[in-house]
């Protein structure tokens, strides 16, 4: 059983006079003077039919501050067990008698989606706006990158990687069907060392490897479907759906592995990047390329900031989109954020284009200064020269949010699984952000 709080720990709360302590007590107090935090994400944490009985778990108040704390500090969630068990300071905040275990954690805060996240940040920005801190007046919108939990991609590594899965999974299948009888000849050491050879070896000799890894890889594959074959003909499988499910998913990204490996690699054919897989594991991944700097394997951002540094709203991107062509979709969702549009815009020179400055006047942007012109008048861009100028001072402060953000609150790199928890992540490490620029902005008394 869960509830949404357990009020006599409070009781109990001690903060320590260091300037972190006194943080964590006013994005405390925060959180407690906004009680529709924990209604948005009771309605994920909370099923319907639960039952009023049996052990009490984590509340649901408890799971939100551990999963702020997590990201405000940067931890693990091996981290964050070992600090809720031995800092009071942050047992008060996150209110957890004992020390539950990273898994407990894990299990519990991957269930708050993405939305509910930026519902609840959308709650904080109205608190800001009462507060007076920050109106969404004037606003800075700039991308960047966040990568997925990956190694670099090459050929020989993804046949690799497609190999010890599928021999993991027919282990599985040879466990189950003991004794009836489920053989398959493991094939994972061959293609290591044939992995291993390509990543030294240059010339044809490296496409030969390339076509002794591709039959490998493909004879696991076949043995793998033997295996699903055999469990989709039992009446009462020993396997639960899922787990067939998964099997299905692995087989169908190896083909496509394969397929672009021999396109790739024995017809010398250039695959374009949405057929492209690079991981098995993070199938969503994109591949980024800004400017002429290096290819990033993640998700590219579009982040809007404010005047106070708060991060007013965050998109996870599909694809590699052109800047120019996320401008007035941010615009438009800060004005279903604040019910108006911004009065001042200040953005990077990859935004820029005279259809893009048009189209933001027609929506009601007073100013919307470009860093770059790229031939575009400043008269038409802002009233003066003056405001151009103090725009573009303005616009630079969003580099600092950002770097904030990736070195401080883990938006560098992605370390949860899958899309769903990839823009989770990404949510809460933002109103984590948000919740400590807050109590820098007004802490507690």
């Amino acid at each position: 059983m869960r509830k949404k709080h357990i009020p006599q720990i409070s009781l109990l709360e001690f903060f320590c006079e260091h300037e972190t302590g006194q943080q964590l007590k006013a994005i405390s107090s925060r959180l407690d003077a906004q009680p529709l935090i924990l209604d948005l994400a009771a309605k994920v944490l909370i099923r319907a039919n639960t039952q009023l009985t049996g052990r009490n778990g984590l509340s649901v108040d408890s799971i939100v501050r551990a999963a702020l704390l997590k990201q405000m500090m940067g931890l693990s969630y091996d981290e964050l067990s070992f600090y809720l068990a031995d800092s009071l300071s942050y047992r008060s905040f996150a209110r957890i008698e004992g020390s539950p275990s990273k898994s407990c954690l894990q299990s519990c805060i991957s269930l708050i989606d993405a939305q509910t996240w930026e519902e609840i940040n959308h709650l904080i920005l109205a608190d800001a706006v009462r507060e007076g801190i920050e109106k969404g007046r004037t606003v800075r919108i700039d991308s960047t990158v966040t990568e997925t939990h990956i190694h670099p991609p090459t050929d020989s590594a993804l046949l690799w990687d497609c190999v010890r899965v599928m021999v993991r999974q027919l282990t599985t299948l040879r466990e189950a069907f003991t004794p009836d009888g489920f053989n398959f000849r493991n094939r994972g050491r061959s293609a290591k060392r044939k992995m291993r050879h390509i990543e030294f070896t240059r010339g044809a000799n490296k496409t030969k490897l390339h076509k002794e890894l591709l039959k490998l890889t493909r004879q696991t594959k076949s043995d793998l479907m033997v295996g699903l074959l055999l469990t989709q003909g039992v009446q009462q499988s020993p396997l639960p759906i899922a787990f067939q499910l998964e099997i299905e998913a692995l087989i169908t990204l190896t083909e496509k592995v394969i397929d672009q490996t021999e396109r790739r690699v024995l017809q010398g054919e250039s695959v374009p990047h949405h057929e492209k897989v690079v991981s098995i594991f993070e199938p969503h991944t994109d591949i980024i390329v800004k400017g002429g700097r290096d290819i990033q394997y993640g998700h590219k951002l579009n982040i809007t900031t404010g005047k106070s540094g708060l991060v007013l709203d965050i998109q996870v991107e599909q694809g590699n989109p052109a800047d120019t062509a996320r401008l007035c979709p941010m615009i438009e969702r800060q004005k279903n954020i604040y019910g108006r549009v911004p009065r001042q815009v200040a953005v990077d020179g990859g935004y820029a284009s005279m259809a893009n400055l048009e189209q933001v006047k027609a929506m009601g942007v007073k100013d919307a200064a470009f860093h770059k012109q790229r031939g575009l008048k400043v008269a038409n861009m802002v009233k003066s020269s003056w405001v151009y100028k103090k725009l573009c001072d303005f616009r630079a402060g969003v580099e600092g949010n950002i770097s904030c953000l990736k070195r401080r609150y883990g938006l560098s790199r992605c370390t949860w699984r899958g899309l769903k928890k990839f823009k989770a992540y990404v949510w809460s490490s933002t109103v984590a952000y948000n919740l400590m620029q807050l109590a820098r902005v007004s802490p507690a008394n």
